[in-house]
């Protein structure tokens, strides 16, 4: 039953009008939008923050090149909330519902506000136990942990697998699935984030400043490489025979492609993309205990642009998100 937007205030989202430093993020006000006939409203109580969105924004990356024409855009692709609205052809959501998803990827965006339309078939329900703000740090993270190790690693109980920056977001996501899927989890990190894994029951740690992952490790049958550049290829001497290595920075992913060939191994890049299958599959996961996820601070949505300072600094111990509400 399509319902006509029950929201008449303007709402506050941040947009750029031009690439470039954080001084280009600006919040201003806006109408809420309309859900088309597939599509649902939110109410958006936290949006997520990832690499993506500072590369697109100094206008970097695939990204950057869809969405070059049609700015001025509002950057997030992760967000949660609550359903306010649906468009008529939508059966499978009511209002009240609490979602989550990987929404308008790569063209749209739209999660850094305080509304946001979404398909519905780009929505998970949010476990009860799981605050929404938080739950805007899944989608994106959660999901390219999961399709790298299940769909293109093939990863398999039993199996030893190396990921790179462990404690990061799609790294705290990726050794936790890892270690419910039964493999052997080795990660790498700083030194201050030794406990952190160990608490989510990594086996070994190693502090990439002070050991080089090529004499520590061999034989293994999957590495997950979310660093890049020279980390990446050093970390092929690890490989058994039959192992594959998993690239997921897409600036380093060919040069590290080739050199596996090279060598007679395998490497493989990705992109994520939305699934809300997955996504439910990862919330049953979060609902059961199984995962947990770890948010290093939030911002509220007018300190976006420390909200990227800190991001770009790369040493973020889960995930970042904007408080939107």
């Amino acid at each position: 039953m399509e319902q006509s937007n029950p929201i008449t205030e303007p709402m506050r989202h941040v947009v750029y009008d031009q690439f470039g430093e954080r001084d280009v993020l600006k919040v201003i006000q806006s109408e809420v939008p309309e859900p088309e006939a597939d599509q649902v409203l939110i109410r958006v109580h936290g949006a997520g923050l990832n690499p993506i969105d500072w590369k697109t924004r100094k206008g970097l990356g695939f990204a950057a090149r869809q969405i070059e024409n049609s700015l001025p855009w509002t950057p997030g692709y992760d967000m949660a909330g609550e359903v306010v609205a649906v468009g008529e052809e939508v059966t499978t959501l009511s209002p009240g519902d609490r979602v989550m998803g990987m929404i308008g990827f790569p063209s749209s965006g739209g999660g850094y506000s305080q509304y946001a339309v979404a398909g519905a078939d780009e929505l998970a329900i949010v476990p009860d136990e799981l605050d929404l703000v938080a739950a805007s740090g899944v989608p994106l993270a959660a999901l390219t942990a999961w399709q790298a190790l299940f769909e293109v690693a093939k990863l398999e109980s039993g199996q030893k697998i190396l990921i790179h920056a462990g404690a990061g977001g799609v790294g705290h996501f990726a050794v936790q699935f890892a270690l419910e899927r039964g493999a052997h989890v080795i990660a790498t990190a700083s030194a201050n984030n030794r406990d952190f894994l160990a608490g989510l029951g990594v086996h070994e740690v190693i502090d990439y400043h002070t050991t080089d992952v090529g004499e520590e490790c061999y034989g293994l049958d999957v590495v997950l490489d979310l660093v890049g550049g020279e980390a990446g290829k050093r970390s092929l001497h690890t490989l058994g025979e039959h192992g594959v290595l998993v690239t997921i920075p897409t600036v380093t992913a060919d040069e590290i492609i080739s050199t596996a060939e090279s060598m007679g191994l395998r490497a493989h890049g990705m992109t994520v993309r939305p699934d809300a299958f997955h996504l439910d599959e990862i919330a049953e996961l979060i609902e059961d205990g199984d995962v947990k996820v770890h948010i290093d601070r939030t911002f509220p949505l007018e300190q976006v642009a420390d909200a990227h300072e800190l991001l770009e600094g790369g040493h973020v111990r889960g995930k970042l998100v904007l408080d939107c509400r």
